[in-house]
């Protein structure tokens, strides 16, 4: 299965796999997903079973981690989040949409994909997907008020 385009009548299904795992990837109301899913660049799925929201650096978003990153790159592919679904863990998922998500960052000419996930508290399952993925670390961040510190990472494409 490769990723493709996230159709509306899914929004309920991975709004609620989005909060199934707030704590990853942030909490959001139905309406705040939907503005997301709207506002990105990329919206894939599997089928319902998981979803990678992307956007590129022109993108109208004030998310803290994609703003820390316009601050200090030019041009860049930002993956804001990632999930799949318990049930389709270990299947290839994250690694199919990551490839499908570097092939869009490079068609639209882009030279890097820019991350993060969670270091305090550490989502050990993350960091050594990302360091596979041949991610490296820029920069770990405490989130004020979030009750957590992410890790920023950043991959540069190959043509």
């Amino acid at each position: 299965m490769k990723p493709h385009p996230l159709s509306p009548e899914l929004l309920p299904v991975l709004h609620r796999l989005n909060q199934d795992h707030a704590l990853e990837l942030s909490s959001l109301t139905l309406e705040a997903f939907t503005d997301v899913v709207g506002r990105s660049s990329y919206a894939r799925t599997i089928g319902g079973d998981g979803m990678l929201l992307g956007f590129d650096h022109k993108a109208d978003y004030n998310s803290v981690n994609f703003l820390w990153f316009l601050e200090r790159y030019e041009t860049f592919a930002y993956v804001d989040r990632i999930v799949i679904s318990p049930s389709r863990r270990g299947e290839g998922f994250a690694r199919r949409f990551y490839e499908d998500f570097f092939d869009w960052a490079r068609e639209a000419g882009l030279k890097r994909v820019v991350a993060e996930y969670n270091s305090e508290p550490f989502n050990a399952a993350s960091a050594a997907f990302h360091t596979k993925m041949g991610f490296e670390p820029i920069e770990d961040m405490v989130m004020e008020g979030r009750g957590k510190t992410v890790r920023y990472v950043v991959r540069e494409l190959n043509p």
